[in-house]
């Protein structure tokens, strides 16, 4: 009789993991757990696919470590009606966590290659609710609209007036903010009717984010 095979430690660990770190909420945590990362890693690095690590993946760029996904996205206070824009597509890893608790994900990404690879993943996976465009997060179509959620996944050295601006009144943003080869610290803006109430989270790093569409890959 065969036996069922195991799931790595990693996998095992992994809810702890997050849990031990401080996320708490249930929504995050389950959808964690449903959407498998190892899809969304590179092919050598599947079997760390479940460690709590930031791993390589094409044009330079990285898929976050999992506690780090899953507290941005637990920071953003997320809701089902919600409409939420992704600033950094890269793997799609954080574009498919946030399908999961909102009604439509719009994700920029200015390398071609990740923005094509992404489609094809999330669209292969049955992430339907999530539009990936080829684009420059720093210059936003106004065709766009605005979201009430914004998260950016590569450092911004400031945050930029008209990407604020692309706030619903309530609307809430997270992004890493800081030097673009160091520490950047992760900020929290709320829009209310007064402006902006900005409050700083946790030191993280990131990649950076930089403007324009990239000329290769």
């Amino acid at each position: 009789m065969a036996v069922a095979p195991q799931p790595p430690p990693e996998k095992m660990m992994f809810q702890l993991t997050l849990r031990r770190r401080g996320i708490s909420d249930q929504a995050v945590l389950r959808t964690m757990e449903e959407v498998p990362r190892e899809a969304f890693v590179e092919k050598g690095d599947i079997a760390y696919a479940y460690r709590d690590s930031a791993l390589g993946i094409e044009c330079g760029q990285t898929i976050s470590q999992p506690f780090v996904v899953a507290y941005m996205t637990e920071q953003l206070g997320l809701q089902k009606q919600h409409r939420v824009l992704e600033i950094g597509t890269g793997s799609g890893y954080q574009a498919a966590v946030l399908s999961k608790l909102c009604r439509e994900v719009v994700s920029i990404e200015r390398f071609r290659t990740l923005a094509d690879t992404a489609r094809k993943r999330l669209a292969k996976l049955g992430y339907d609710n999530v539009e990936v465009i080829l684009g420059d997060g720093f210059d936003l179509p106004e065709s766009l609209g605005s979201f009430d959620r914004i998260i950016v996944t590569a450092a911004m050295e400031t945050i930029p007036e008209k990407l604020l601006e692309r706030l619903e009144p309530g609307g809430v943003l997270i992004a890493p903010v800081g030097p673009h080869h160091g520490t950047q610290t992760l900020v929290r803006v709320t829009r209310t009717e007064a402006g902006f109430d900005r409050k700083e989270l946790v030191d993280v790093r990131f990649v950076p984010a930089l403007p324009g569409i990239a000329r290769e890959l």
